[in-house]
């Protein structure tokens, strides 16, 4: 295996990219479905309900931002490290993977015990939403070893271009979970009837599923990756090499908590209705987002291996087929919220409030699609570059420095709907901010590439 070239430096691109991509698509698909299904059944207990999950949001999303951008470190490094045939690194980056998991899982774990019942206080005093909160989030953060674990082991088998995996194991997991949801929820087949504290457990008990099937194949499928823990050894290097590319992604996906936190604070103002709404927007527009970051994720290992192997053309043409792609899905994603956002809204009981206010947001929120499937691409491949702190850059000024000020500007002039266009305004001012990056990141890493040698 180790004198054989990795299909990521010689399939054709397109099929490459639709035959890596397409599994996680599917795959993140099914994730936005069961994110749906999850808040279906939260929306049955009560709008209260749907509003404690809804404020619940940031921490979850901030889990997801420090485990996320780990594993993406973990992988660019790895990708790099086969695209360059150092294997022995490939196995120390595996093996320090499973070592910053475990820290990750404690942090968590403390979080839920000392942080979540402060982090509710803080946003509301309606003593039902808080006591919903606080039973929902402890579940999920107590039990997060799950997700962690699943985060690790699927970037590997993405890493090395076994996205066929990942698809299967998160597929398992999200299946489990909306299988597992309205037993937990409403107490069916005997069992007790848990209300919101059954929509946690069912999330970490599908959670922990993939987790282990991951494991597992990664064990019997992933013969690039050699994991051994024996004699292990912290390295500060490595640890240093995966977190210079991961920790701008945290950065960069942490910063969506603090909007989302600063969000809820401004529309609960208004009314929890619209807190609702706005919690209710991020489950629809993940089965639009999920997609692309499918994409995304399929094309990060092939443009980072392909740079480790100087292969410029190939680096290129990824990038493109990947923007056009992603562009594409994006505006079938603003056509569907244009003209369905009552249909989308009735999947969650929307009363008539609901609608006056969530009809508008989708339309107008929707409207930054158009603009969000370059971004996203084009950060990708600065990313896959080792040129995440773009990323962080532009991130940071989209919704702290641009959405969040935009937002609570257009809330003083007393009309909750003005607020949504603080969406649309931000990803013009990150539009401007990211293809100045991709310039800068083609001129100084793609530009000076010499593949004379390569033979397409």
């Amino acid at each position: 295996m180790e004198n054989s070239e990795n299909k990521m430096g010689v399939m054709p691109v397109n099929k490459l990219l639709i035959s890596m991509s397409l599994p996680m698509m599917i795959s993140m698909l099914v994730q936005a479905l069961y994110n749906i299904v999850d808040s279906y059944f939260v929306a049955k207990i009560s709008e209260d309900a749907l509003s404690a999950v809804s404020l619940a949001f940031p921490i979850q999303t901030l889990m997801i931002a420090i485990m996320g951008g780990s594993s993406v470190g973990l992988g660019t490094v790895l990708s790099h490290s086969l695209g360059e045939k150092k294997f022995k690194k490939v196995t120390d980056v595996a093996n320090h993977g499973i070592f910053i998991t475990a820290i990750i899982y404690i942090i968590f774990v403390l979080i839920g015990f000392f942080v979540v019942k402060p982090f509710f206080t803080s946003q509301t005093d309606d003593v039902e939403i808080v006591t919903y909160g606080i039973q929902y989030l402890q579940i999920v953060c107590i039990g997060s070893a799950g997700i962690c674990g699943q985060f690790l082991f699927e970037r590997l088998l993405q890493s090395t271009g076994k996205t066929f995996y990942t698809m299967i194991t998160q597929a398992t997991g999200a299946i489990i979970n909306i299988v597992l949801d309205p037993i937990f929820i409403f107490g069916l087949f005997g069992l007790p009837k848990m209300g919101v504290m059954g929509a946690a457990v069912a999330t970490i008990i599908g959670q922990t599923c993939a987790f282990a099937l991951a494991f597992i194949l990664n064990h019997k499928k992933n013969t690039e990756v050699k994991i051994n823990l024996k004699g292990f050894v912290p390295d500060g290097y490595l640890i240093g090499q995966i977190y210079k590319i991961g920790f701008p992604s945290i950065i960069m996906q942490s910063i969506g908590s603090i909007m989302v936190y600063g969000m809820n604070h401004i529309l609960m103002s208004f009314t929890s209705t619209a807190t609702a709404v706005f919690g209710v927007y991020f489950k629809l527009q993940s089965f639009i987002f999920m997609p692309v970051f499918g994409l995304n994720n399929g094309m990060l290992p092939i443009m980072a291996y392909n740079y480790g192997a100087k292969k410029k053309s190939r680096l290129i043409k990824t990038m493109k087929l990947g923007m056009i792609y992603a562009i594409c899905l994006m505006v079938l994603g603003f056509v569907l919220f244009q003209l369905l956002p009552r249909q989308l809204l009735g999947i969650f009981d929307a009363s008539e409030t609901m609608l006056s206010i969530g009809i508008p947001a989708l339309r107008i929120i929707s409207i930054h699609f158009l603009i969000a499937g370059f971004n996203i691409i084009a950060l990708s491949t600065c990313q896959a570059l080792g040129k995440a702190v773009y990323s962080m850059i532009t991130s940071i000024c989209r919704q702290l420095v641009v959405l969040l000020p935009a937002a609570y500007i257009l809330s003083k002039f007393g009309d909750v709907n003005y607020i949504w266009w603080s969406f649309p305004i931000a990803e013009v001012v990150a539009l401007i901010i990211t293809a100045g990056f991709l310039i800068k990141t083609y001129k100084e890493n793609i530009k000076p590439i010499n593949e004379w040698w390569y033979r397409k």
